[in-house]
């Protein structure tokens, strides 16, 4: 038996808590920007993002309510999408921390930067990955606004490759999932994609 959800007669949080509990596990963007003046850098994790296009690379993640990130965008169009890796879940969850806009979140967690290479916001010195983006356009959707950023460079540590190619398992890439659970890297199954003529000639793996 089926259980029934109307989302149009549910309140918001009890809508929220629903969406983020079966659309799992969802990768999480550690969106790092700064302030117009420059003056103050910015950490947050944005667990609303994925990738929307290839040519050109543009990667988006939603800023749900208006939070520091999505004005320092809006004002300095840039951000760095840092990967968010199982040893720093800590510094991860402490980033979502409300603090004032006026603090600079890598100072408050402890966390060092790097300068990234063509936009203004640092990267997370400790993170492998690092996605240095442009912004292109904003779309306001009820209460959210998805943020769409141009990858302009790309960085990641050499410790993470095998053979030129980012490892699952060397990248421990953390997830949000329902409530106040994170998923982490636990096993990893490769699966071909099936072509039509291989579908056709009866192999389907």
């Amino acid at each position: 038996m089926r259980v029934d959800f109307d989302p149009q007669a549910m309140p918001t949080q009890d809508v929220y808590r629903l969406l983020t509990a079966v659309v799992v596990p969802r990768p999480i963007a550690w969106v790092s920007t700064v302030s117009s003046d420059g003056g103050t850098a910015n950490l947050a994790p944005h667990s609303f993002f994925t990738i929307s296009s290839i040519r050109p690379p543009i990667v988006q993640f939603t800023s749900v309510a208006s939070r520091d990130s999505l004005r320092n965008v809006r004002e300095t169009r840039e951000f760095v999408v840092n990967l968010a890796p199982e040893p720093l879940m800590a510094e991860v969850n402490a980033s979502g921390v409300d603090f004032p806009a006026e603090v600079d979140e890598f100072a408050a967690i402890g966390l060092a930067t790097e300068p990234s290479l063509l936009v203004k916001p640092p990267r997370v010195a400790a993170s492998p990955v690092a996605l240095e983006c442009r912004l292109h356009s904003t779309i306001t959707l009820g209460d959210g606004t998805l943020v769409l950023g141009e990858v302009v460079h790309a960085v990641v540590d050499e410790a993470v490759l095998v053979d030129g190619h980012p490892e699952i398992g060397l990248l421990r890439p953390l997830s949000r999932l329902g409530r106040n659970e994170w998923g982490t890297t636990v096993e990893v199954v490769p699966v071909d994609r099936i072509s039509y003529a291989d579908w056709s000639r009866g192999e389907r793996g």
